[in-house]
């Protein structure tokens, strides 16, 4: 069974539909990856996952169970989290205090999570006691992503992780993704350097207009002559 999954999909924000019958899975143990161009339903499909926008028609399953259309609040109990691309850190909080604030629905000791957390990011076990509005772009993601695991979630789902970082730190993130799937989550990813992306990924889907397009293996997608002239900045990716 797979941990998430979409099913033809339709909706979008007031009147505006931007979703027309998308379908996408995540099994358990994968690194799953949106690509497509701007305005292609890409952070629009995952925030339908995570209970941001009315879905007129279609399904989203987590573990078999029907969440569609709810609640973002009811979402975050059920296992899912989710790290937007902006506005998603406490900046005048330290690294320790927003790592807390990730685990708001805990009623257990927490602790021996957070000492987990530090061993995954080193960076932040340094500067626990530091103001995350201080830290670097790539170290501001990190305590985003290591917030969003204090839950312990079922899967992970991630907004541009890399957006507007240097290239230095989009693979000091990519990495850090590979090491938090390794730990046994499964992790939606929709990112806009769409090659590196594929490089880590188990299988990609490419959306344009709302609709799927392609789909694949991430070195299925890093193959096709087509998807790379389109998304990859043209010829298959070595």
């Amino acid at each position: 069974m797979s941990v998430l999954e979409l099913d033809a999909v339709v909706g979008g924000y007031g009147d505006t539909q931007i979703l027309h019958g998308v379908s996408m899975k995540v099994d358990p143990g994968e690194i799953v990856v949106i690509i497509g161009p701007n305005g292609a339903g890409k952070s629009t499909a995952m925030k339908a996952v995570f209970g941001l926008l009315n879905l007129s028609d279609g399904k989203v399953s987590l573990d078999g169970e029907d969440i569609t259309n709810m609640p973002p609040e009811q979402v975050v109990r059920h296992g899912v989290c989710y790290v937007p691309q902006t506005s998603n850190i406490f900046p005048s909080l330290t690294v320790e205090e927003n790592l807390e604030m990730g685990a708001f629905v805990r009623e257990d000791d927490f602790r021996p999570r957070l000492l987990e957390l530090y061993e995954v990011f080193p960076p932040l076990a340094e500067k626990r006691k530091q103001a995350a509005g201080t830290l670097s772009g790539g170290q501001r993601q990190m305590v985003a992503m290591a917030k969003a695991m204090m839950l312990e979630p079922k899967i992970l789902l991630l907004d541009e992780p890399t957006a507007g970082l240097s290239p230095k730190y989009r693979g000091e993130i990519f990495s850090i993704v590979k090491t938090v799937n390794a730990t046994g989550t499964p992790i939606l990813m929709v990112e806009q350097n769409a090659k590196q992306a594929l490089k880590i990924a188990n299988r990609g889907y490419v959306l344009v207009d709302g609709k799927n397009k392609y789909q694949g293996s991430g070195q299925d997608l890093l193959d096709d002559p087509e998807v790379a002239e389109m998304f990859l900045g043209g010829g298959a990716a070595a």
